[in-house]
């Protein structure tokens, strides 16, 4: 994986007024695509989460298609439509063609440039991908510092993956340290600069890693790359006894089998000795209209979330290993 892999896109030229291209190289500047405030689920206490853009993974079960690609993006939600025709007359690549329901967005036409985000009346078209300084997404986060004080909360990177613009999450993270917030990052430890991963770990009071498949085929076969990376530096993060939380992704007909279950809590149990908490985040179809939108093929349409009985079966065989176990993160 390429270091800042974002800033090496093509489509990643056009930058927010007042930025910089070289902010945005330097790290300086980073692509996120969501600050969500109040969440209880990545973490200790009350946390905002930072959602930073661009994955080197395609998991095919990806519950926010929105945060794959390494630049912005616009999203086209037909329902909001009213056809008035401003968007494709603004379009200066003529990326936009048909009308009502043939309405589409030529992908690799479009620059990004949002143009046609602009003339929306209707809220149909919007820009996902949002350039913005270190120093202005940390200003955003402190704002909630009362309630990381008082609930034991703080500040998660998620995405999308971090670790696709490691300058700027270990900015963002070394700043909220200096002030004293907790951090942590949620992450699927794809990365093979190690250096970097490990000057990251150094400002990171938690990590949330993400373990989807123990089998390599398969693990390539459902996210385009193979585990070992993963696996390694899992291994890493544990000799460095930085405090890990796992966290699998339960996708039926993918990674829900009781015997790879069973392998995970084995590996974790053997090879990660400070890890006791184990998060099992089952498969939902919240997803699917963002692909939509975003004119991306959704290989799971049908899909069921796996049954209350079977989760409660693969909880504790986990739970089996000595670990604490919870649904849903």
């Amino acid at each position: 994986m390429e270091s800042d892999k974002g800033t090496k896109n093509p489509r990643a030229k056009k930058v927010t007024t007042g930025i910089s291209q070289k902010e945005v190289e330097d790290g300086r500047v980073g692509l996120i695509f969501n600050i969500q405030r109040f969440s209880v689920n990545d973490g200790p206490g009350i946390r905002t989460l930072v959602f930073l853009k661009g994955c080197p993974l395609r998991c095919s079960w990806c519950f926010n298609p929105e945060s794959q690609q390494p630049f912005p993006q616009v999203i086209f939600n037909e329902e909001r439509c009213i056809d008035c025709g401003a968007c494709t007359q603004a379009c200066p690549v003529r990326a936009i063609t048909g009308a009502g329901a043939q309405k589409r967005i030529n992908r690799k036409l479009c620059n990004g440039c949002g143009k046609c985000v602009e003339v929306c009346v209707s809220d149909a078209m919007n820009m996902v991908g949002e350039y913005r300084r270190v120093e202005d997404i940390v200003e955003e986060v402190n704002k909630d510092r009362a309630f990381y004080e008082k609930s034991g909360g703080g500040v998660t990177l998620s995405g999308g993956e971090g670790l696709s613009q490691p300058r700027v999450t270990k900015r963002i993270l070394e700043q909220c340290r200096e002030t004293g917030i907790n951090t942590a990052i949620e992450t699927c430890g794809y990365i093979r600069e190690w250096n970097l991963f490990e000057e990251i770990l150094r400002y990171a009071d938690l990590v949330l890693y993400d373990i989807k498949h123990m089998d390599p085929a398969e693990h390539k076969r459902f996210t385009g790359a193979t585990n070992a990376v993963i696996l390694r530096n899992a291994k890493r993060i544990a000799r460095k006894k930085i405090p890990m939380v796992i966290r699998v992704p339960i996708i039926p007909r993918h990674n829900d089998s009781k015997e790879n279950v069973r392998a995970t809590a084995e590996f974790v149990k053997r090879h990660l000795p400070h890890v006791d908490k184990i998060d099992l985040l089952p498969f939902h179809q919240l997803g699917q209209k963002k692909y939509e939108r975003l004119d991306m093929r959704y290989h799971l349409a049908g899909l069921r979330a796996p049954g209350k009985q079977h989760l409660q079966q693969l909880k504790r065989i986990m739970e089996s290993y000595g670990f604490e176990v919870t649904i849903g993160g």
